[in-house]
């Protein structure tokens, strides 16, 4: 009896030192949680329960359970590197069905797709509205996939004129406007706009001082031609007071593009343009189109949504990381390679996005590092080894009792 007992203790260290060591040489996997090793005694069984006289049978192994507390924040600079602060983990997919980690080393795959270092693709959110910046999602899970081809143009409809208009001109001393006729016109300025292809387009702005005080005309100029004109009026204190045409609208046929494009429509606003005493001045002159673009980065925000950056400055939403949660995360198997797997023990997933409900967020250009702390498993390892130690001295004993006994004749 005092083998087997000394035998389980060995044992018991024996599993102890695996654990520990396990721990130790994963002390640098991204998002690996340590495990810890669970003991219990062992006691003879009589018919109806344990036995008084019992003096107790050794030690077993219960469990090694893993801890899921949380490891430190490794910022990178890899954007596509993704950490999660708090419960939940990645999930990602192949053919053989689903699997679950907290390592966030993810790279783009030769077709697109967000994936891990084992080819297994991200799981993720879709958005409602692809290519736009609305953030709705649906509710079913699938592969992450970026958008690799060019962004599409949107043609300019709208264009802000916030001026200053000098009270003090005098009005030009040639009477009839032309665009080729500086002595026609005060003042002018020009942008950059679009047309339905997004083909930049020269706009051009001309401010013609009337006879009467307040009163001014713009004309409007898309690539050196006329296109409409419009009377602004100011009050005594230099605001603007009115606009004739009230909206003021421009329209440039397709014909004139002269390339394929629809016809140009836009409206400027002129409600933050002034006549101050001072000079003439460009407070602020923009307008909402822009050409096609190129895709240039990724970026993925704390509440896991997915965006495309472009070229033309424009940005896309893709979709959004999915997360999922175990009501007994120490239930899940562990498969290797970072990555678990459901169990019954586990409890049903539940599925969210980050931030949401018990879900942890999503830091970006950062991983998460394993939590095991070497001083901690280095302690552990000398008890571990004179706990190895004392039950190989136990055997001994009971060896060296054995023999004496033997040898009584």
């Amino acid at each position: 009896m005092p083998f087997n007992i000394g035998l389980s203790g060995l044992n018991s260290a024996q599993a102890d030192l695996q654990t520990t060591g396990n721990n130790v040489s994963n002390a640098g996997t991204t998002g690996f949680k340590r495990s810890r090793a669970e003991f219990g005694d062992v006691f003879a069984q009589s018919f109806g329960g344990v036995s008084q006289t019992a003096t107790g049978g050794g030690s077993r192994l219960l469990d090694v359970s893993q801890q899921f507390s949380q490891g430190r924040m490794e910022f990178t600079e890899n954007g596509l590197d993704l950490a999660i602060d708090g419960e939940g983990f990645f999930m990602v997919s192949d053919q053989g069905g689903n699997y679950y980690t907290r390592a966030g080393e993810f790279q783009v795959d030769r077709d697109g797709y967000l994936v891990n270092n084992q080819g297994q693709r991200l799981q993720g959110f879709s958005a409602q509205d692809p290519g736009s910046t609305d953030t709705d999602f649906g509710s079913d899970s699938d592969d992450i996939r970026l958008q690799t081809g060019a962004s599409a143009p949107q043609a300019t409809s709208e264009i802000e004129a916030l001026l200053n208009l000098q009270s003090g001109a005098e009005p030009p001393p040639e009477e009839d406007f032309s665009v080729d006729e500086p002595d026609s016109y005060n003042y002018s300025t020009s942008l950059t706009i679009y047309d339905s292809l997004g083909t930049s387009r020269d706009a051009s702005l001309y401010f013609v001082k009337g006879e009467e005080q307040g009163e001014w005309t713009a004309h409007v100029a898309v690539d050196g031609t006329e296109y409409g004109s419009f009377a602004l009026e100011f009050d005594g204190s230099g605001g603007l007071q009115s606009v004739d045409p009230e909206l003021a609208e421009v329209v440039v046929p397709s014909d004139d593009l002269g390339n394929g494009a629809e016809e140009l429509v836009f409206e400027i606003d002129f409600s933050g343009t002034t006549q101050y005493g001072g000079d003439f001045a460009v407070n602020d002159l923009g307008q909402n189109g822009f050409a096609s673009g190129n895709l240039t980065g990724v970026d993925i925000d704390s509440s896991g949504a997915v965006f495309a950056r472009f070229t033309n400055g424009q940005s896309s939403v893709l979709g959004q990381v999915a997360m999922a949660n175990f009501r007994n995360p120490q239930g899940l198997e562990q498969l290797g390679n970072n990555l678990w797997a459901e169990t019954f023990a586990a409890g049903d997933r539940t599925l969210g996005a980050p931030g949401s409900g018990n879900l942890g967020e999503i830091q970006a250009g950062a991983l998460e590092a394993s939590n095991v702390d070497i001083a901690q498993e280095l302690v552990n390892l000398i008890t571990a080894q004179r706990n190895f130690q004392a039950n190989a001295q136990t055997i001994s004993t009971a060896d060296q009792v054995t023999q004496t006994i033997i040898n009584i004749r």
